[in-house]
């Protein structure tokens, strides 16, 4: 039999006559079915389930065996989809297709809604194909995602927690950060177990110091000097405990669970994916740490995105459009993987301490957005560059091929050079109201050539009131 003829409610073509609808909350999931009825038409049925998993089950077999539905839409609520697109896939395996969509992308008519009204608004733009699903990566990769995600709140962690114990040291009176680069070095560290121990005697403080920072010994007594009580000790001491802790687990996550790509025979989830590892590093501003979190969020295979374009919206690195009547409006930049976004935007960071193509468009962009005393121009700058650095991670990835870099001067050697000369002669003569031309340099006064008559030099620059003047 064919469907091609029928017609949804609002006139629209079936496309999939036997369709499904999930609204799904963190307590309960309202599923609604579209299938043909006898009569030739449409019969919906709508039905709720609790969130256990049993019963998710139970559900999914209602879904697929008993209404013979084939195509089920679900909004991407949280992580409370999870549960249902893993009980649709074990009852219905790789047959039934399950598209988990944006919500903001199915937004309802404002005023009625309801939990049913947006399971049947699912079913009803699933049956007609105006769905979209997400980006599902398989099953490996989810794995990395969830490491290196888990990896990356712990290194946002400790950096909390040195916030912290520098903040217990100012109360105290101890200045350590103001002479010491990094308070949590070699150095640092010793001087802070030794407060934490009881020790307040910036004479005995001071030298404990190790390599260059003995040099500073004057102003380290200076600044360990300062009215640190037993109860800053302890404090200290409790944060340096979770400090070690937290870097423990960020070695154990990287090690053991991840894999590092200089071991021999990385073990970890990363081990796969270390030929694609291996290209990103190539890529200026992205280390191991960043090129493996990259792979966790969008995978190996770009088939999934059709262009760089694509990656870069779908990452929430595109900019906005807001166009009205001919006109453009100001629009924000998309929203997106924040996840992703923000590892490319601190590499880009990274990229600006780089003589390379890409930190010059950094430094480029900085200063068309402000200059260098401007953070908002840094943010703009740094937003723009992991938007450059996106799509060279999709060609990478695409073709397989290391990233060569075109150098620090490539903005500045494709720009012609009697053009470039031209351009500011113009604007100089309108800057001054005088005509500017070049003259040759004055001849060597150790010159011995013949002597002869010099000729009137027709490009100097002449002053007529002089010219007046002598005649």
């Amino acid at each position: 039999m064919c469907w091609c003829g029928w017609k949804g409610d609002g006139g629209l073509e079936v496309l999939y006559p036997f369709v499904g609808g999930v609204d799904v909350h963190k307590r309960q999931v309202t599923v609604t079915v579209r299938v043909p009825d006898a009569s030739g038409g449409r019969r919906e049925v709508t039905r709720k389930f609790r969130t256990f998993y049993r019963d998710l089950l139970r559900m999914a077999r209602w879904l697929l065996s008993e209404q013979q539905v084939t195509h089920v839409a679900m909004e991407s609520t949280g992580v409370y989809w999870w549960p249902v697109w893993t009980a649709l896939r074990e009852i219905g395996g790789q047959d039934v297709v399950v598209e988990v969509v944006n919500a903001a992308h199915v937004k309802a008519v404002p005023g009625r809604k309801t939990d049913v009204k947006d399971a049947q608004w699912l079913a009803r733009l699933m049956e007609v194909g105006l769905l979209r699903g997400s980006f599902l990566p398989p099953e490996r990769v989810r794995m990395l995602r969830d490491w290196t995600r888990y990896l990356t709140k712990l290194v946002q962690e400790a950096a909390r927690e040195k916030q912290r114990l520098l903040k217990v040291l100012e109360a105290g009176g101890i200045k350590l950060d103001s002479v010491a680069s990094d308070s949590f070095g070699v150095s640092g560290r010793v001087m802070l177990k030794a407060l934490a121990d009881g020790q307040r005697d910036p004479v005995a403080l001071a030298q404990l110091a190790r390599g260059v920072l003995r040099n500073k010994i004057d102003d380290l007594r200076l600044a360990l000097e300062g009215r640190f009580t037993d109860h800053h000790g302890q404090m200290v001491a409790v944060h340096l405990e979770r400090i070690e802790h937290l870097e423990d687990m960020i070695v154990k996550v990287q090690r053991d669970k991840i894999g590092r790509l200089a071991d021999q025979a990385p073990a970890g989830v990363a081990g796969p994916f270390q030929a694609q590892i291996e290209l990103l590093t190539s890529i200026p501003g992205i280390g191991e740490r960043v090129a493996t979190a990259v792979i966790g969020e969008i995978g190996t295979d770009m088939t999934r995105f059709p262009s760089a374009k694509h990656l870069a919206a779908w990452a929430g690195l595109a900019p906005g459009n807001n166009e009205s009547a001919g006109r453009r409006r100001r629009a924000g930049h998309r929203k997106g993987n924040p996840h992703l976004a923000g590892l490319l935007q601190n590499a880009a960071f990274t990229t600006a301490k780089t003589a390379t193509r890409v930190g010059a468009r950094y430094h480029r962009l900085h200063r068309r957005f402000g200059g260098k005393k401007n953070k908002a121009a840094a943010k703009k700058a740094a937003f723009a560059t992991a938007h450059t650095l996106i799509k060279i991670i999709w060609s990478v990835l695409s073709t397989g091929r290391p990233y060569q870099d075109l150098g620090a001067d490539f903005y500045t050697r494709r720009v012609d050079t009697e053009t470039r000369k031209r351009n500011l002669i113009a604007s100089l003569e309108a800057l001054t109201g005088q005509k500017i031309t070049f003259v040759d340099p004055d001849p060597d006064p150790d010159d011995t050539g013949p002597d002869t008559d010099p000729q009137p030099d027709t490009d100097a620059v002449t002053d007529p009131a002089r010219e007046r003047a002598a005649a």
